[in-house]
Parts: structure tokens; C-alpha cells; sequence
């Protein structure tokens, strides 16, 4: 009888390992600098955004002949990137998800099921 709980926990430790493992490697595979290739959300194609390995995030948004920057931070919870961004005197916190992320392609949905691609930009 001992031994089934024991098969069980020893089940939700390795769940759990695995699952740290998939959000230390999306944290990883995240830093660097990413463009927008396809756009359905609100960052137009060819804009970029920062993941530094603090923490932090660098938005350049290309519209209209003009570039417009924005800092803010960022957190990487399993497949969810959690973001806070500081636009103007607002506050802005928003939660997105990971579709696919490789070494080269992000691919992320919003609250709205809106879907943006973007290409890692090579050093």
C-alpha cells in the first residue's frame, strides 16, 4: 500500500522537475532581441523587443515614419510571459502565451487571441 503514493509522488517530482525545465528554457531560449515578422496584434511589423537576461525589456515600435521606445520588465512563468510596461504615465501589465519558441522563431497570443511572430535577430 506504501508504495502507490510513493509511485504518485515520485510521478508529481518529475512533473514538476520538467515543468521548472520548460520555464528555465523558455526564460533562456527568450533573451536577445526579437522582430515583429507577422503582426495581427498591436506591434506593426519590424518592430523589436528586448529580453535581457535581468529581466528587463526594450520595445521599439516602427509606425508611421517613427520609433517609439518603452521599457518595462518581464517574467517567464511556464509557457506565459508576464509583462509590465511603462507607456507614458500608464501602467501597462499584460499576460501573453508562448505558441512556439525556438532558437530563431517566437511565436506569442494575447489576451484577444491576437498572434505575432517574430524572428530572433542575429548578433
Amino acid at each position: 500500500m506504501k508504495a502507490i503514493p510513493a509511485a504518485i509522488l515520485g510521478v508529481m517530482l518529475m512533473t514538476l522537475g520538467t515543468a521548472a525545465q520548460a520555464q528555465d528554457d523558455n526564460a533562456k531560449k527568450l533573451v536577445g532581441v526579437w522582430v515583429v515578422d507577422k503582426s495581427s496584434g498591436d506591434l506593426p511589423a519590424g518592430s523589436t523587443v528586448e529580453f535581457t537576461k535581468d529581466g528587463k525589456l526594450k520595445v521599439a515600435v516602427k509606425a508611421d515614419g517613427q520609433e517609439l521606445k518603452f521599457d518595462g520588465t518581464f517574467k517567464v512563468e511556464k509557457d506565459k510571459i508576464m509583462i509590465k510596461l511603462m507607456i507614458d504615465t500608464q501602467n501597462l501589465e499584460e499576460s501573453i502565451t508562448i505558441k512556439k519558441l525556438t532558437d530563431e522563431v517566437l511565436e506569442i497570443e494575447d489576451k484577444d487571441s491576437k498572434v505575432d511572430t517574430f524572428k530572433k535577430k542575429k548578433s
